[in-house]
């Protein structure tokens, strides 16, 4: 029989088995193309991605960079902050040294009246003991005038006369003669 169909003509009925590989052959065309477009539609995916990581990278690193310049930006500030606070520092010991100096300064002018006064006071002992009495009275107007008069310490050792005492003992003696 089987002589006799493939003779004939006729369209030899096939075995269950190979009606398979024919209709699996006529899917195959369709699953390449699905699988071809799961890769490209993968390869995208995968450019699309290092795409994005680049940016997220150029991204990352300018952030980094703005941290760094904030971060010397800060430096510097508190570096700004650090130096004003030491010349506030240095502003107020000047000041301070100011003032003592202005201290010093009145205390040394104070003591030179006193020394003048006392050399007046020398001079004029060393007059009367020469007994030149107009000197002593110039000496004496002198003083007056400048205020030296009032500058004479008023205090004294025990037994000892006090420079203001003494200039008044001879301011007596000169106007009594």
């Amino acid at each position: 029989m089987k002589f006799e169909t493939r003779s004939s003509g006729a369209p030899e009925p096939q075995p269950k088995g190979s009606e398979t590989p024919q209709k699996t052959t006529g899917k195959k065309p369709v699953v390449v193309y699905i699988m071809i477009l799961f890769i490209v539609a993968f390869v995208l995916m995968a450019v699309s991605f290092v795409m994005h990581q680049r940016s997220n990278s150029e991204v990352v690193g300018k952030l980094q960079d703005s941290v760094s310049a904030l971060q010397e930006v800060q430096k510097t500030e508190d570096r700004n902050q650090q130096l004003q606070d030491e010349l506030d520092a240095a502003q107020k010991q000047v000041a301070d040294l100011q003032s003592q100096l202005d201290q010093a300064t009145t205390a040394g002018e104070a003591a030179e009246q006193r020394i003048l006064a006392l050399t007046s006071l020398y001079t004029l002992q060393q007059q009367y003991a020469g007994q030149n009495f107009d000197e002593c009275k110039n000496t004496i107007e002198s003083m007056e005038d400048q205020g030296l008069d009032k500058l004479l310490s008023a205090d004294a050792g025990d037994g000892i006369t006090s420079p203001a005492q003494r200039y008044l003992q001879l301011r007596e003696a000169v106007q009594s003669k």
